[in-house]
């Protein structure tokens, strides 16, 4: 049985034990900020950070599709009903002056996907697992199987290790992962970054801490060569229509799948959407839309297929 229709039977059974109308609103339509929810983003100082990193800011930004789920539209945005939606999976390298690397996100095998995937670009995930085994830095903007299936599968993890930063709360919380896994004993003597608020990672590159749709959850923030600047905000939106809105996905997805704080989110949604109005010019990148990224590779600020 697929994920969705147990969660199409959750609901079901749940409507019926709690009551009708009233439990399906809460659990699939409601989704109003709570008037507490704050988050704050001082892009001043995370632009100091990735300017005071000695050495040239990434040149190119390339993207990998590598797989796509499709869900229930109300999953990704509460209230926006039943029909089916693309949910891309994708994985980014940073391409440095002297021809160096770096890597966030890693995606998900087919394996990891158990089924529940609409596609998978064998080629792609290919193009990525090649593209790990020569980066200087890989980056997971939080810990769930689609964002770093592709580290725990790679198949020479001591190789890459070296070059991985691993938060604490990644490292931390690898029930968050299943069914992706590390092999076991893989971490032993591994040291994860541990940081507060913000943290350069590489000229160009700061790391903006997240929690609420995980624990281990993160923003990426890179400033290119040219001043071009992109935020890859993983999961805090599935897609921008949640920030263009400041709407979460279902109760029923949030509460009862992915168990995130739905209030830490919130305040992030509203920051994100502060943040877009202010700066239009900041690429804001959610971490599945696929119209996104297509307006940005026509725009030339991401480039199709990693090197």
């Amino acid at each position: 049985m697929s994920t969705w229709k147990r969660i199409a039977l959750i609901v079901l059974a749940v409507i019926v034990v709690v009551g009708g109308g009233g439990a399906y609103y809460w659990l699939i339509v409601e989704s109003h900020a709570p008037g507490d929810a704050e988050f704050a983003i001082d892009l001043s100082e995370v632009r100091r950070l990735a300017d005071e990193r000695t050495g040239d800011r990434p040149l190119e930004i390339h993207v990998e599709k590598v797989a796509a789920f499709s869900f229930p539209a109300t999953a990704i945005v509460a209230g926006d009903g039943w029909s089916k939606r693309d949910v891309p999976v994708f994985s980014y390298q940073l391409i440095f002056p002297d021809g160096s690397s770096a890597i966030i996100d890693t995606a998900l095998s087919e394996k990891l996907g158990q089924g529940n995937l609409s596609s998978f670009d064998k080629d792609a995930y290919a193009s990525m697992e090649k593209a790990m085994g020569k980066a200087k830095l890989i980056v997971i903007t939080h810990e769930h199987m689609d964002h770093i299936g592709g580290l725990t599968e790679y198949p020479d993890l001591p190789k890459i290790l070296p070059s991985t930063e691993l938060t604490q709360e990644q490292v931390d919380h690898p029930e968050r992962s299943v069914p992706a896994a590390f092999p076991q004993g893989a971490l032993d003597g591994y040291k994860p970054l541990a940081y507060d608020k913000y943290v350069a990672v590489a000229p160009g590159v700061v790391l903006i801490k997240s929690p609420g749709h995980s624990p281990g959850s993160q923003m990426v923030y890179v400033k290119k060569v040219d001043g071009t600047e992109v935020l890859f905000i993983g999961d805090v939106a599935w897609q921008f229509r949640n920030i263009e809105l400041i709407r979460e996905r279902a109760r029923l997805v949030t509460q009862f799948l992915i168990k995130e704080d739905r209030r830490a989110v919130f305040g992030q949604l509203k920051e994100l959407a502060r943040i877009h109005a202010e700066e239009p010019k900041l690429a804001i990148v959610p971490g599945h839309d696929g119209k996104v990224i297509e307006a940005l590779v026509a725009n030339k600020i991401l480039a199709k297929g990693f090197e």
